[in-house]
């Protein structure tokens, strides 16, 4: 049955060591989806499932965990953090609604944050900012988001602020904003929303993902600052991840438009034997994929990362 939930594709991406599989864990653990708190130096965090990354200690391989914020059921992207995993961080950013981007406090914006950034621009994902690491010393959230303003482009603004300082801050990043702070002197969720989707705000939160600070600003924001993407009547769907899972090729794919049934043919020709839904390590079989559902297909032999299906185009 379809859900009548607002439903969002959401990518967490972070220069290495900022603490993005942290603040997964966090956000699944404060939304109450998981249980106990996993970390990564533990080698037990729900989303680097494979050996290799419990080796290491580093996430290679985007993930996918499914949480509920309030009205919003959030599919939950972890991507590699190293730069030497950044073709599947890319992949991944095709399929995004929105992604949020981590910030280390204690290091401010790296050189791999701004190689994010551009990506981000390139396919106009619209951007949260948490900055993590705060209990730690280094610099004030004056300075960072100062830093953010000048290294990334403008639009930061600090959500933790009081309310009269951060609609100033607003009405600064977009006229629509501005024109009706102007008019009504104050600003609401449904007037920032689509100053979010226009890429001229960026919110921001400020926190300690190991110790659950800042977390429900940001989950809060996720609910409230966010909107369900066009759809296409019919059938759509990107490609972004081929992968394999005990000898079985799966091919995950965003829907953005009608409905996938297990065993329709797909455009190509190809039938969908089965149709998984991940969450961490484990997946349930369903029998229909909606728009906004991310799942893993079982059957096609042909499929490719950045393929469109149906109503969708291929990536560029």
């Amino acid at each position: 049955m379809e859900t009548t939930q607002k439903q969002i594709v959401l990518g967490i991406l972070a220069h290495v060591d900022s603490g993005k599989t942290t603040l997964s864990e966090a956000m699944l653990y404060r939304a109450g989806a998981i249980r106990k708190l996993g970390r990564v130096d533990h080698g037990d965090a729900f989303l680097d499932t494979d050996s290799l990354e419990k080796a290491r200690g580093i996430t290679i391989f985007s993930k996918q965990a499914l949480l509920t914020a309030g009205n919003t059921a959030i599919t939950l992207l972890d991507t590699p953090g190293h730069v030497d995993f950044s073709t599947e961080t890319e992949r991944t950013l095709q399929v995004l609604d929105y992604a949020v981007l981590v910030v280390s406090g204690t290091d401010g914006v790296q050189s791999h944050t701004e190689t994010l950034w551009r990506l981000l621009r390139r396919y106009h994902v619209p951007t949260f900012v948490f900055v993590n690491k705060m209990d730690l010393p280094g610099m004030t959230r004056e300075q960072l988001l100062s830093q953010l303003n000048h290294r990334l482009g403008e639009g930061f603004v600090d959500f933790g602020a009081e309310p009269a300082a951060r609609n100033e801050a607003l009405a600064l990043c977009d006229e629509q904003l501005m024109e009706k702070m102007l008019d009504a002197g104050t600003l609401t969720d449904a007037d920032i929303i689509p100053a979010v989707a226009r890429r001229h705000v960026f919110p921001c939160w400020f926190g300690a993902a190991l110790r659950l600070d800042g977390l429900d600003g940001l989950l809060r924001g996720l609910q409230t600052l966010t909107r369900t993407p066009p759809q296409w009547p019919e059938f759509g769907a990107r490609v972004f991840k081929i992968s394999e899972d005990a000898g079985t090729r799966l091919t995950w794919l965003k829907v953005t438009g009608g409905v996938l049934h297990v065993k329709d043919v797909l455009p190509g020709g190809e039938k969908a034997d089965a149709l998984r839904l991940y969450n961490g390590g484990k997946f349930r079989l369903v029998s229909e994929a909606f728009p906004g559902m991310v799942v893993a297909v079982a059957g096609p032999a042909a499929t490719r990362p950045g393929q469109g299906l149906g109503a969708e185009s291929d990536a560029e």
